[in-house]
């Protein structure tokens, strides 16, 4: 199977250090991404894709089955730049809303170079049936990336909790996440400094919801706010018929 010549606009700094068949995938991925904002994700075939990125359509195929695929692997780049973008904070501070702040902060630090066309895969991902909804069994890889990071930043804070709670928290944190997430998609400021102002106010009032849901008498409180979001989470079951 021929490769692709990775010369050109689309690589990533640093391609040339990386195996030649990531190289490939990075040079596929970008294509595909400058493509989706210039022509609109449902205009974009994978078609276009191979020929732009000078790649055959089954090698384009072959790093990636389909388009929502290729956004998988946008997900993916998402998850792993935010990883790196929070070590200095989840590494170096321990209360609780510098590190809630810093986790969100620093998805909006990363997200932002994508802003532009992020309504382009929002329009997709918000139809229950999309695999490219981030509730999706496609999007576990991405979601549970996320889920660890939160739980990362609940560990390593001072703030007390009730131990039986720390499974529950990092998801109800991820879906504060989305909220912002839908938010920052809708934020037509300059710099998303709305969506930026809202992390500044919500960052205190999560951790000090956190902290009181040690509390005995707030735990049942907890408990049940999860099993209702779980419940009627997208995606989730009917759980009249079990």
């Amino acid at each position: 199977m021929a490769e692709a010549n990775t010369a050109g606009p689309g690589r990533a700094d640093g391609a040339s250090k990386a195996p030649k068949s990531e190289q490939t995938r990075t040079l596929i991925l970008e294509t595909a991404l400058r493509l989706f904002e210039e022509r609109g994700y449902d205009k974009t075939t994978m078609r276009a894709i191979a020929q732009e990125a000078g790649v055959s359509v089954g090698n384009a195929y072959y790093y990636f089955s389909s388009k929502e695929h290729l956004v998988q692997g946008f997900y993916d780049r998402i998850a792993t730049e935010h990883e790196a973008a929070v070590q200095p904070v989840l590494a170096g501070e321990t209360d609780l809303t510098e590190r809630i702040r810093g986790v969100l902060l620093g998805w909006l630090d990363v997200a932002e170079q994508y802003h532009r066309f992020a309504a382009q895969f929002f329009k997709n991902a918000a139809d229950p049936e999309s695999p490219l909804s981030p509730f999706s069994e496609d999007s576990v890889a991405a979601r549970e990336a996320a889920i660890s990071i939160h739980r990362r930043c609940l560990a390593g804070s001072s703030t007390k909790r009730d131990p039986e709670l720390d499974q529950l928290l990092p998801q109800l944190m991820w879906l504060m996440q989305m909220g912002l997430v839908l938010f920052w998609v809708y934020d037509r400021t300059e710099d998303t400094e709305r969506s930026r102002r809202l992390v500044e106010r919500t960052a205190p009032l999560a951790a000090r919801a956190i902290a009181l849901s040690r509390f005995r008498v707030l735990r049942p409180l907890v408990r049940q706010i999860h099993k209702v979001l779980v419940e009627f989470m997208p995606g989730a079951p009917d759980v009249r018929s079990s």
